[in-house]
């Protein structure tokens, strides 16, 4: 009994799911009954419009249905798309619907003693006329949604699996960026260690609150530029603990709408600061305008000995925002300036 309940349950399920194709099915049945009837019989009467043949031809379509179905899970059982088997598939499930259909109006034939009636040569051949020509058109209906679902859902599995393969990277890169920070700060702390110890008292100490702010969005993969903006001044602070005002950051905030990748901007700060030094007279001065974009530039005034750097953290920063957005960052480096721009995201993912 619970096995019939569970098959009854799962059959009631797949025509929830598919309510809306079986009506056109059914409504599809009912207009062509009507049309046959007016065809043969020559005239328009209450019988013209009644129902039955619609529900008989939905029955029969029902079963064929199923026969493809059968045929599908043996021949195609990945839903991969192939014309050979698709046109093997529907052959065969013609012929055996044809033949379960002549079957089934044999027994009723048999039941109700009306075999010679209607298995004579002419019903005969009507009959499995109007049975090969409702296969052909039912079972066109029913492959054309079975592999317009079929496509549909595997373009869903295919953007699931891309969006976990890109979360996935991003959570790479991140586990790569993080330490990437903190071994960057801890080499200041160690310099201002032997330069200034009181200085040093307090970078770690305003390192501390930073490296929160770090560990909060580690697992999150946007953040509001607003929190973004905030997070850089902070940072920014640490950085004139030790090289004081020969490193000047000036932030255009005209919109702060949006998300971005965390502790990009911070990257691009650092960035500019590993690979310039200025001086009192004349300052590395590194601008930060939020508009439609984040657009972060320096002067270029180029250490004249830097030790041999992978660019990690840029090539990671550029990866990130590869696999989140269609635009991607721009890199402009002139003569005099090096500019890179990063698109806001408008919408958390």
């Amino acid at each position: 009994m619970s096995i019939i309940s569970y098959s009854m349950k799962t059959i009631l399920q797949k025509i929830h799911q598919n309510i809306y194709f079986l009506l056109f099915i059914l409504i599809f049945a009912y207009i062509q009954s009507i049309y046959i009837r007016i065809a043969v019989r020559r005239m328009v009467n209450a019988y013209t419009f009644t129902p039955e043949a619609a529900l008989a031809s939905l029955m029969g379509a029902g079963i064929l249905f199923f026969i493809i179905r059968y045929f599908i899970r043996i021949w195609q059982p990945d839903t991969k798309f192939s014309i050979g088997e698709t046109v093997k598939i529907f052959g065969f499930s013609l012929v055996s619907y044809v033949a379960s259909m002549q079957l089934i109006g044999m027994v009723i034939a048999i039941v109700f003693g009306k075999v010679e009636q209607n298995f004579s040569q002419q019903a005969f051949v009507l009959s499995l006329f109007s049975d090969f020509l409702d296969g052909l058109i039912y079972g066109s209906f029913f492959l054309a949604y079975y592999y317009y679902n079929a496509n549909k859902e595997y373009q869903q599995q295919v953007a699931s699996y891309n969006k976990a393969i890109s979360e996935a990277k991003i959570n790479q890169l991140k586990t790569q960026l993080n330490p990437h920070f903190l071994f960057n700060n801890l080499n200041i702390l160690d310099q201002l260690i032997e330069e200034d110890k009181f200085k040093a008292s307090d970078f770690l100490n305003e390192f501390a609150d930073i490296y929160r702010y770090v560990l909060l969005v580690s697992d999150k993969e946007l953040v509001k530029v607003e929190e973004e903006v905030g997070f850089i001044k902070q940072y920014f602070r640490l950085l004139q603990h030790k090289y004081g005002d020969i490193y000047q950051l000036h932030i255009d905030n005209v919109n702060e709408e949006g998300y971005t990748v965390p502790l990009s901007i911070q990257l691009l700060i650092e960035n500019a600061v590993k690979h310039n030094l200025g001086t009192l007279d004349n300052p590395i001065v590194i601008n930060v305008v939020i508009n439609e974009n984040i657009t972060v530039s320096n002067n270029i005034i180029l250490k004249r000995k830097t030790r041999s750097e992978s660019g990690m953290g840029l090539k990671n920063l550029i990866e990130q925002y590869r696999l989140l957005t269609a635009g991607g960052i721009s890199i402009q480096e002139y003569k005099t300036v090096f500019k890179v721009t990063v698109p806001i995201i408008s919408k958390h993912k």
